[in-house]
């Protein structure tokens, strides 16, 4: 993992790849759109994101913590580990005669939702680090 500035910016960056991978998908969906039989795909990634948030601020929220009373004891392993962006097949849309699902409409609309949260958290983590920038730079001139 590379070096974060802060916790915040550390869960930007995990926003910042799941909204990747969805853009991924979603133009994956877009060229599949003459292929017969094709269901489009999602991803959705908010519970993963929640777990992401909870092990990076240490939101444990009254949950029991295990003791290891012997160092030769398996770690216990950590519920957020198991917690991954889901995969499922939009449904609602009918089909064409050829089996095809896909709505052009739809797939280009969820991908400009899904480019403009992109943007927003790229400008989140460009102004996080100015702060920290600012703040180093400015402690070099009082030297």
């Amino acid at each position: 993992m590379s070096y974060q500035i802060s916790r915040s910016a550390q869960l930007a960056s995990a926003a910042l790849d799941y909204r990747a991978a969805r853009q991924d998908m979603i133009a994956s969906n877009i060229a599949n759109a003459d292929t017969p039989n094709y269901k489009p795909r999602d991803i959705r990634f908010e519970d993963a994101l929640a777990a992401k948030r909870a092990e990076i601020f240490n939101d444990n929220k009254g949950q029991l913590k295990l003791a290891q009373t012997n160092g030769s004891h398996l770690a216990p392993e950590k519920e957020s580990a198991s917690i991954k962006p889901t995969l499922y097949y939009r449904d609602g849309h009918m089909a064409r005669n050829d089996g095809n699902s896909v709505d052009i409409d739809v797939e280009t609309t969820e991908m400009s939702k899904n480019s403009v949260m992109f943007n927003a958290l790229v400008m989140a983590k460009k102004k996080d680090s100015a702060i920290f920038r600012s703040v180093i730079e400015a402690s070099q001139k009082v030297n």
